[in-house]
């Protein structure tokens, strides 16, 4: 009988390869959740690694369709028709796992699960709708697995919890530029929430064989606080301007499911593949209202709100991995990620290939480089109507297909 047993080292470069299907999703992921370090055969292990991401979407043919709070659709105040939505990011992560016993294995990471930064500016004819929005994130978790012989490997139950600080702000013109102020409103806000994880895995090491199910639950920021800042815009031009609110709201990030499979096909060769759904739906338009006014805030008392109207988010990847050396390997993979935007943003779907090396040169320690291309797929942007809400009611705008490019590498030491 053929084994297919790999050394960890391929298996790592399957890790990285894989990591982009979270670097380019939808929604607000950045690093999102992994937990891959768990399974890593040594007593201990460490985990650095850090993502690079450059996203270059451009829009075209901006309109102004409200001018009572933007430039107009003519360019009579100003503002171009092209702008620049996308930033470039860093997705760093630190982790470090430790065997207790023959049965159970304790990782402790840092991540950064949530994440955005579109910055089109002040002068495009969409700057009623943004002009710099940027949201990040803190998760610091445990998380361990017990695992027992079953039939020809070994089942993992796995469990644990994590803590999530969120924080962000939006900008966007409120009114019209005028001599008594430039407009712009600000909204900052912040908070922070628990959250846990469940999941099953099957092992078969000989063949390089892994299955594993994982759940992370939502994490409920039931006490959203923040400053929305008006003090650019006129009072004579609306009633709430000229003063800075302190403002409350409630929201939760969401949960999500992920499967991933892989296993040796011939000797030195490994296929895997993922598919991982994420709640982004319960993130459509979240009200923010003046503290002191009302015990609970819903869209009839508030003063602001973060519209989003995202839907469910769908990332499906596959790959291959080859062993080259006792030295080197090397994988390749594709991902499909399903865009979050139904008509108003910029999210539409995502494919990318990314190639990544492993390069060993003790059993101790282990180096990865992966680099990732990807196309950000047409669409345009307007008012639409999702469950009876109306978003994208400030403006229009189209763009093409468009590129973005990650890169990223890791260390990983192990005793």
């Amino acid at each position: 009988m053929v084994r297919y047993t790999i050394t960890s080292g391929l298996l790592a470069a399957v890790a990285v390869g894989a990591l982009h299907t979270t670097a380019m999703a939808g929604g607000l992921e950045r690093g999102g959740y992994n937990i891959d370090l768990l399974f890593d055969p040594a007593t201990v292990a460490g985990e650095a690694s850090a993502t690079f991401v450059a996203p270059q979407r451009e829009l075209k043919n901006a309109r102004d369709i409200n001018p009572a709070n933007g430039l107009g659709s003519d360019g009579r105040n100003g503002g171009t028709t092209t702008a620049n939505d996308s930033e470039n990011y860093w997705v760093p992560r630190v982790g470090i796992k430790a065997g207790l016993g023959d049965s159970v294995d304790c990782m402790a990471d840092y991540s950064q699960p949530w994440g955005a930064h579109t910055k089109p500016g002040a002068n495009w004819r969409g700057a009623n709708e943004n002009i710099e929005t940027k949201v990040e994130s803190d998760n610091y978790a445990v998380t361990c697995s017990y695992r027992f012989d079953a039939g020809p490997g070994q089942l993992r139950i796995i469990g644990g919890g994590f803590y999530q600080e969120v924080e962000g702000f939006k900008e966007r013109l409120v009114v019209p530029p005028t001599p008594l102020g430039n407009g712009v409103g600000r909204l900052d806000l912040e908070d922070s929430g628990w959250g846990w994880r469940a999941g099953l895995a099957y092992e078969i090491p000989e063949y390089a064989f892994r299955a594993s199910l994982v759940y992370n639950s939502e994490v409920k920021l039931d006490d959203i606080t923040g400053t929305l800042n008006l003090t650019q815009v006129p009072r004579a031009l609306t009633p709430v301007g000229g003063r800075v609110y302190n403002v409350f709201g409630s929201q939760s990030m969401p949960d999500s499911v992920e499967l991933k499979f892989q296993t040796g096909v011939a000797p030195g060769w490994l296929v895997f593949g993922s598919a991982k759904w994420v709640d982004w739906s319960q993130l459509s338009t979240i009200p923010f209202c003046v503290a002191g006014t009302t015990s609970s805030c819903t869209t009839a008392s508030q003063i602001t709100s973060l519209d989003l109207g995202y839907r469910d988010g769908w990332t499906v990847t596959g790959g291959v991995g080859h062993k080259f050396d006792e030295q080197w390997s090397g994988a390749l993979a594709l991902t499909w990620d399903r865009g979050t935007s139904q008509g108003f943003g910029t999210q539409t779907d995502t494919w990318s290939a990314a190639a990544s090396v492993a390069y060993t040169p003790t059993q101790n320690v282990e180096f990865r480089l992966t680099g990732v291309l990807g196309v950000l797929t047409d669409g345009s942007s307007g008012p639409v109507t999702l469950n009876g809400v109306q978003y994208g009611a400030d403006s229009r705008y189209d763009f093409d297909d468009d590129l973005v490019a990650a890169i990223s590498t890791s260390v990983r030491v192990k005793f």
